[in-house]
């Protein structure tokens, strides 16, 4: 029996093994993430004597199959045997981290960096940095990328000897020869910065972050310019003038646009680092450059920052920076050839108004705003009507509707319709802004008149729009305002009208209620079941369908009912059939 408990205790191995050396990939795949079962059924001295040894020696797999093994790694802490077996999951890793394809080597390394916590600083000195040793003197480059993200783990919690040597390795592979090694160290110089002593910031970090921003690839010196941001933050600020801004002015000048862009794109970032004196003297004039510069690409990520640079900058002077060096560079991009950069423009740009206060916003903005407004692009000209409230919050509804207005209207009226189709969608938010009175006396009409517009697909989204704007402003207001001119339509000649009186009140049942519905809106869409135009009377039966729940019994019963029958013996088939459906549907049979 011995022995056979012995065979038994073998099996679960014994089918990974089968499963692993099978043909087909997925088996494969599925058997590696079933791992944590194997390992449960063979219990925790088994998975780091037989298991483990068995995942080293077979790394040699599919992409896909080494990153599920990669990614099941570093949760076995438990299924080894806890923390202090810990390190029993380095040997199949350190391989997973020296292979070709970059997917499996990064969640190999983000494995590491999880166990990493799990080492007790003995354990750590005595497997965990050998490894990351071994990784950064790797003949191949893949080995030594990914050694790069493992130095900032375990430095905190090393003694002062081993701290030395991980400083060393950290700079040797930021001058390797390969440029992919530089890269991961660059992209890395920030995170390592954090955990060094401020010391060592300056007199190691300092020196790699001045080689690395300004090295021959692009692609390492524009993830320099992202470890400036951790670096600024750690300095103190009378160093920062020395130690950072050569490098800083030197990368916003690059000749590389990737670089200009990379500056761009953390210039928020680096403007909190830097802090105001820096920003005043020298981001500003270096922000008026990213917002000029000769790439579409950087212009539009400078233009996304306008907002976030003008409040960070130091209140004292705030106004005056913006009128006299970030305005005009704006009032140029309002009209630039490129409509990325117009359109990440108008996605911030009324945000100025809060910070610039009415009277400029009126003098300054406004103009910018209409310009902005009547956009050939259609992007532009929502990213503008979408941020309407902050506007109207600084200027008050007056000024907005004599200066705004006019243009929302000659759009709502614009030849092409998804441009009219674009503005209906913005119109429940502009009422919203805007509020019920003004609403009713600007745009309502407008409302209306795309009810009866030629293109269905504008007819559809303005019954939509209807019931969004019953929503918002009440029962009420829709009796008084939306159902008169609604129900009024039921006897246009033009039977498309006629159905957009329907199309309306399946819409609106529900918003204005049974009161509504039951004594202005039903008697409407029976009188229509007489019409001429089978589609109207089909879609008849179809309406009373989609209103019967809001109805009560009685009225179904006395005078929904008698209707839909008659409908379900009409002469047309389509009438029939949707006359019978509604029939079933409200259970009036």
């Amino acid at each position: 029996m011995a022995g056979a408990d012995g065979d038994d205790s073998l099996y679960p191995i014994a089918v990974l093994i089968d499963e692993l050396r099978n043909e087909d990939v997925q088996l494969r795949l599925n058997s590696i993430k079933k791992l944590s079962t194997i390992a449960l059924a063979l219990g925790v001295e088994r998975t780091r004597t037989e298991l483990l040894p068995f995942l080293t020696d077979t790394i040699y797999d599919e992409d896909e199959v080494l990153l599920a093994l990669a990614e099941q790694l570093g949760n076995f802490t438990m299924l080894v045997g806890g923390p202090e077996y810990v390190h029993c999951l380095l040997p199949p890793l350190e391989s997973l981290a020296t292979v070709e394809e970059t997917v499996v080597r990064d969640k190999a390394v983000e494995s590491l960096r999880k166990i990493s916590q799990e080492h007790s600083p003995v354990d750590l000195e005595v497997h965990f940095e050998p490894l990351v040793k071994r990784l950064a003197s790797g003949d191949w480059f893949t080995s030594r990328t990914s050694a790069c993200g493992l130095f900032s783990v375990c430095y905190p919690r090393v003694s002062s000897t081993v701290k030395a040597e991980i400083r060393q390795h950290f700079r040797t592979l930021c001058s390797d020869d390969t440029p992919m090694v530089r890269r991961a160290a660059a992209s890395k110089l920030g995170e390592f910065a954090k955990v060094l002593e401020l010391d060592y910031v300056k007199s190691d970090i300092i020196s790699l972050f001045t080689a690395l921003a300004s090295d021959e690839q692009d692609s390492v010196r524009l993830l320099a310019v992202e470890a400036c941001v951790s670096i600024a933050t750690l300095l103190p600020q009378e160093d920062l003038e020395t130690l950072v801004m050569p490098t800083l002015r030197q990368a916003a000048e690059d000749k590389s646009w990737r670089v200009r862009y990379m500056v761009a794109d953390k210039f928020s970032e680096l403007q909190k680092a830097v802090g105001p004196e820096i920003t005043k003297n020298d981001l500003v004039p270096a922000f008026q450059n990213l917002l000029k510069d000769c790439e579409a690409e950087v212009r539009a990520a400078a233009a996304n920052k306008v907002k976030e640079f003008c409040e960070n900058l130091p209140e004292d002077n705030r106004e005056q920076i913006i009128m006299t060096h970030i305005l005009p560079c704006v009032k140029e991009l309002v009209s630039d050839t490129n409509q990325h950069v117009k359109s990440a423009l108008a996605s911030v740009i009324m945000g100025l108004s809060t910070i610039l206060g009415k009277d400029n916003t009126i003098e300054h903005l406004l103009p910018l705003f209409l310009a902005q407004l009547k956009d050939e692009c259609p992007e532009v000209r929502l990213n503008i009507i979408s941020n309407l409230d902050c506007v109207n919050e600084v200027i008050g509804i007056r000024q907005l509707s004599q200066s705004l207005l006019p243009a929302i209207v000659e759009l709502a009226e614009d030849a092409k319709w998804r441009v009219r189709l674009a503005i209906i969608e913005y119109m429940p938010l502009l009422a919203g802004q805007l509020g019920v009175e003004f609403f009713d006396e600007k745009l309502n009409t407008l409302c209306m008149a795309w009810l009866i517009d030629h293109v269905y697909a504008i007819r559809e989204a303005a019954t939509c729009n209807l019931m969004k704007l019953v929503e918002k402003f009440g029962a009420e207001w829709a009796q008084n305002t939306i159902v008169p001119k609604v129900l009024g339509m039921a006897n246009d000649p033009n039977y498309l009208h006629r159905m957009t009186t329907l199309f309306c009140i399946n819409a609106l049942s529900e918003a204005c209620g049974q009161e509504i519905t039951t004594k202005q809106m039903l008697p409407v869409v029976l009188k229509m079941s007489n019409d001429q135009v089978a589609n109207v009377r089909f879609n008849v039966a179809k309406s009373l369908q989609k209103i019967g729940p809001v109805l009560d019994s009685n009225t179904l019963q006395t005078e929904v009912k008698p209707v839909l029958e008659k409908l379900a013996s009409d002469s047309d088939m389509d009438v029939k059939y949707f006359a019978q459906e509604a029939i079933s549907v409200l259970a009036l049979a």
